[in-house]
């Protein structure tokens, strides 16, 4: 049988209607059927059923079963609340209406109260929102958290979805592979009646999100706002011709205008709608001298057609998102409407978040002495991770963080990431043009040492420049200032830079004074190079797609990898290089691909690097995280001794055996993604002999070891036993964390939907180009993913865990269940800060008096943290 790789589904349908092997009868007015299923139910339960039994006797599960009984009880209470307002209106005492009711008086009491009327409009309201957003997205995300998300009950939006599935609407499951983890998550879905699975799983990749949130309960739902937007008359333009291609993507900002303040930050990576049909996309920061009547000035590459929107991108039809990314709005709480116009995606300080580990695709490039330098220190950072997690007293701490560390590990030992050098930082670049070009303004580093900038992807250490840090350039100071995690270069340095430009593209900054990372000077052959200029597109010539993009890139960014790790020449280098800068730009620009291809006899590099003229990837480094397809798998079940052999700490999978009848009529097996990495026991087996592909194989097999004796342990360790004294004791610790976790779980639905919108754009990558270098594929899926949840607003709400309620975990008052969820939202930092406490260095309140002086008087944060003996972590989380 042929191995394939597709989704299982589930369908549910209607309740009320159905019949299975205790049928309830059909027909009749509305609210009679009502009574009698409940009645039904009512006698069979009297005659000693069990819920679960009603459920299976009627097919249906027993959520359906509980939403049914919520439906008709609300349907016959509306019934209810509706006759009895009528009888008032026609001058009836509550006495004669519960006469004629054959109800007690305080019955009609109470269905008479508005607050009956708004309880049931609870269930109505929400049927409606969910009917709007359907007729808006066609498919809905409706899967735990959502509830959350909504504010209002998981009961109320089950009895909501219930309520539309009788009236046709149907509800599917889909699996969907998490990035990052490799393992499938089950996705609900929402669909009109007329969509079939099969249109639901082939758009996957469109399954909204819920926007609306209730303030009141359910009873009424808001939803996003449109964008502030700004009159054209307000912007300039500045065009290539003007100079704008040196600052391309900048919007220079009028400070002191509040309707497109960026705040208390100096940049911003932001959308600003313009005229209701356009927006602006790119870095805004502030400048003093802008022309009279302007507010913003937006640069650009592009050439003056007499229209300045056709500078512009159009808003998308989308009103929920017409700038095809979430971004945060500036909204008044009390009348809902946005105030400003600036939509910001990324504020100054967001960067500095970011990994700070060295990839492969870089590491790989450097010298072996570096690379195993870097290695060693991540296995041994591993290493006393692991021993300070065996240290924990809390089981089920211990047991959740050993079973996350085992993951992170398995994980590491395919992405194949190093320790970072000392005080490398990733930042985004702004252009100051002023700036001599072997010179950057830095204020996180110090003043006069020279640092090299890395931007993934790079073809080798010819696109790594190394600048000398002047943080007294006086230009700089006005513009940046003390930037939290912004570096200002000249334009000509982000033309090295792979072709950065600055609408938010960021690079890793590394202190260079010992000569740790290679540099070289940019290669001859790509002097000059134009590849517009070089491969215009010829009359009636088909225009580079999309997919075809993907492959292209995919493939020649392998053999970049592959060719450098083999030693290649600079002069094939170039060849390579000038390629897939004809490549990435093609599709945009309609270049003549094919023709660079030739003319670069790439064929030949694939041949001499690869193995011949169709070949993909030779290295570890590029096949690493290469797809590979494997039979359907689940974890053993418990029954068959589990999903971990407890003897070694490996995973251990059953195939399902799972087929499926594909297109032609044949019976194939079901199949799921994998990498190679992950699946061999021994990474040597993908290495082509180098000696920087040995030591990435050492370390992978070493990693690996430590992710099964961290399971091993983890599998055979025992939770703590539950104490009810102590949750009455730590009572509001309780009830804390169970707030958190509330909050935290409202991030479910969003991370969904950035897992799926970031697996389309990763699969149709994958798809065109199987053999894809495993870098360049972990890359796409990084940015694929943190684009996505940028969008939806994932990730934002992590359960910081106070140290009483730490407290309270370590006593036992949290039940086992609800701290593995806990800790499963929590945020891992904090977790291992209270786990594993450490001594830090604190700043006293006179360094933080000095501090804020120096600060004040211009010096940089790094010059600061030199002067009082700490870290710049530590002064950054003192001020």
């Amino acid at each position: 049988m042929t191995v394939f790789s597709e989704d299982d589904y589930l369908a549910h349908y209607g309740v009320l209607r159905r019949s299975g092997r205790y049928p309830w009868g059909s027909g009749g007015p509305e609210n009679a059927s009502n009574k009698s299923f409940l009645g039904y139910v009512a006698q069979l339960q009297k005659d000693g059923l069990s819920e679960s039994q009603i459920a299976e006797g009627m097919g249906i599960s027993t959520t359906q079963l509980r939403a049914s009984k919520s439906i008709a009880r609300n349907a016959e209470r509306q019934s209810d609340i509706n006759t009895a307002q009528r009888l008032r209106d026609k001058g009836m005492s509550t006495v004669a209406i519960a006469e004629q009711l054959g109800k007690p008086e305080s019955t009609i009491r109470t269905l008479l109260q508005p607050s009956a009327k708004d309880k049931s409009d609870v269930l109505h309201s929400t049927s409606v929102m969910l009917k709007g957003q359907i007729a808006q997205k066609k498919y809905l995300d409706i899967g735990t958290g959502v509830e959350n998300h909504l504010g209002i009950s998981q009961t109320k939006l089950a009895t909501a979805v219930a309520v539309l599935q009788e009236e046709g609407y149907n509800v599917y499951y889909l699996k969907v592979r998490q990035l990052g983890t490799g393992k499938n998550t089950t996705l609900k879905v929402l669909a009109a009646p007329d969509v079939q699975y099969s249109e639901v799983s082939r758009n996957r990749a469109n399954i909204g999100q819920i926007r609306s949130f209730s303030e009141d309960g359910g009873r009424s739902y808001i939803g996003i706002q449109p964008p502030l937007s700004v009159n054209s008359k307000r912007i300039k333009v500045r065009y290539a011709e003007d100079g704008g291609a040196d600052s391309d993507g900048v919007i220079h900002v009028r400070p002191g205008v509040p309707d497109v303040s960026l705040g208390s930050a100096r940049y911003a990576q932001v959308r600003i709608a313009v005229d209701g049909s356009h927006y602006l996309k790119g870095m805004a920061m502030y400048k003093d001298d802008l022309p009279a009547g302007v507010d913003l000035v937006f640069n650009t590459n592009k050439k003056n057609t007499g229209n300045k929107l056709d500078a512009m991108k159009e808003l998308k039809a989308d009103p929920e998102n017409p700038f095809g990314a979430t971004v945060r709005q500036k909204v008044d709480p009390k009348t809902h409407k946005v105030t400003s116009a600036m939509n910001i995606v990324n504020e100054e300080g967001d960067w500095d978040k970011w990994s700070k580990n060295l990839s492969s695709q870089m590491l790989s490039k450097q010298s072996p002495a570096l690379a195993k330098q870097q290695l060693a220190m991540t296995f041994e950072r591993r290493q006393r991770e692991f021993d300070e997690i065996m240290k924990l007293t809390n089981p089920t701490v211990r047991q959740k963080m050993l079973e996350g560390f085992a993951d992170g590990t398995d994980s590491a030992a395919v992405h194949l990431k190093a320790a970072a050098l000392p005080r490398q930082r990733s930042n985004v670049i702004l252009p100051i043009n002023t700036l001599p070009e072997n010179q950057i303004y830095a204020p996180n580093f110090r003043n006069g040492e020279r640092v090299a900038l890395v931007r993934y992807p790079h073809g080798g250490v010819f696109e790594i420049p190394e600048l000398t840090v002047n943080n007294n350039h006086p230009e700089a100071k006005r513009a940046l200032g003390n930037a939290k995690d912004a570096v200002g270069i000249h334009s000509k340095v982000a033309e090295r830079l792979s072709g950065a430009d600055f609408d938010g593209d960021t690079v890793l900054v590394i202190p260079n004074n010992q000569n740790r990372v290679k540099t070289a000077p940019a290669l001859d052959g790509l002097k000059g190079f134009d590849p517009q200029r070089s491969y215009p597109s010829y009359e009636g010539m088909k225009r580079m797609s999309a997919r075809t993009k993907a492959t292209q890139m995919g493939e020649i960014s392998n053999l970049i990898t592959d060719m450098t790790i083999h030693g290649a020449k600079q002069e094939e280098l170039a060849r390579a290089v000038r390629h897939s800068m004809v490549v990435i730009d093609a599709e945009k620009h309609n270049l003549n691909w094919k023709q660079s291809a030739l003319d670069n006899n790439i064929a030949q590099l694939k041949t001499k690097y690869q193995g011949g003229p169709r070949a993909g990837a030779s290295t570890l480094i590029s096949r690493a995280r290469s797809d590979i397809h494997v039979p359907e798998r689940k974890a053993r079940p418990a029954a068959e001794g589990g999903a971990v052999d407890k003897a070694t700490g490996k995973k251990v999978f059953i195939n399902t055996g799972a087929t499926f009848v594909d297109k032609r009529g044949r019976t194939v097996l079901r199949g799921e993604r994998s990498t190679k990495l992950a699946e061999t026991t021994d990474a040597h087996s993908l290495s082509s002999g180098t000696t920087i592909e040995r030591i990435y194989a050492d370390h992978a097999n070493k990693l690996k070891d430590m992710a099964n004796k961290a399971r091993q342990v983890a599998v055979n360790t025992r939770p703590n036993p539950y104490s009810p004294s102590a949750k009455i004791a730590y009572a509001n610790e309780v009830s804390t964390l169970r707030a958190k976790l509330d909050t935290a779980q409202r991030n479910a639905p969003l991370e969904r939907q950035a897992q799926l919108i970031a697996n389309a754009a990763v699969r149709a990558r994958q798809d065109a180009n199987p053999d894809m270098d495993g870098i360049e594929l972990k890359k796409i899926q990084g940015q694929e993913l943190a684009k996505a949840r940028v969008r939806t607003g994932a990730g934002k709400q992590r359960i910081n865990i106070t140290d009483q309620e730490w407290a309270a975990i370590q006593a036992g008052a949290v039940s086992n269940n609800v701290l593995k969820q806990v800790l499963l939202n929590a945020d891992q930092d904090r977790i291992k800060e209270l786990a594993t406490p450490r001594t830090q260095i604190k700043m006293t309140t006179t360094m933080l008096d000095r501090a804020r002086s120096m600060d004040n008087l211009g010096y940089t944060q790094a010059e600061i943290a030199d002067q009082l003996g700490v870290s710049l972590s530590t002064l950054k989380t003192a001020l």
